[in-house]
């Protein structure tokens, strides 16, 4: 299994496509607060969202507090300040891809910290900032799935 890991999103929508991606494959959903929005019983019904009871779904009051849970695992950095590529790495079944914020990324702290976990998707950067984060997520997971040898039947039986 692989972990998703979004640090204080601000858009629902975008959070929302990654419960469903999550649901769709497997992979753990772990939200690090504050969050820019409510993933309460009552907001989930009225959005229509009936896959979240399919996400296996982790949440943290901060990142210090998912720090001190995962800190020594497998961490995966993804940012637009990196200069190694997502497709280099090795990923390890039980790996943890983090994704900050949709206006502010990843801290700073965190990044400088461990500049060997910092990937980068290519992108020209001419025209835009950085990509969305729920095509950023959905990136990175599958070719960690990829490499690991995802396919229907295996998310099928790990469920």
């Amino acid at each position: 299994m692989i972990n998703i890991v979004l640090v204080e999103p601000e858009i629902h929508p975008n959070t929302g496509n990654i419960a469903r991606l999550c649901a769709a494959t497997g992979a753990a959903l772990h939200l690090v607060e504050p969050l820019g929005f409510r993933i309460d019983a009552a907001s989930i019904k009225r959005a229509g969202l009936d896959y979240w009871p399919y996400v296996k779904l982790h949440r943290y009051p901060s990142l210090r507090d998912f720090m001190q849970c995962h800190g020594e695992r497998r961490l995966w950095y993804f940012t637009t300040k990196a200069s190694i590529s997502y497709t280099t790495v090795e990923y390890q079944i039980g790996d943890y891809l983090l994704f900050g914020s949709e206006t502010s990324g990843l801290p700073k702290e965190l990044l400088e910290a461990s500049p060997q976990r910092c990937l980068r998707i290519p992108m020209s950067n001419r025209y835009v900032r950085s990509l969305n984060l729920a095509n950023c997520a959905a990136i990175a997971l599958y070719e960690a799935l990829r490499q690991l040898g995802y396919s229907d039947d295996s998310c099928s039986s790990s469920s």
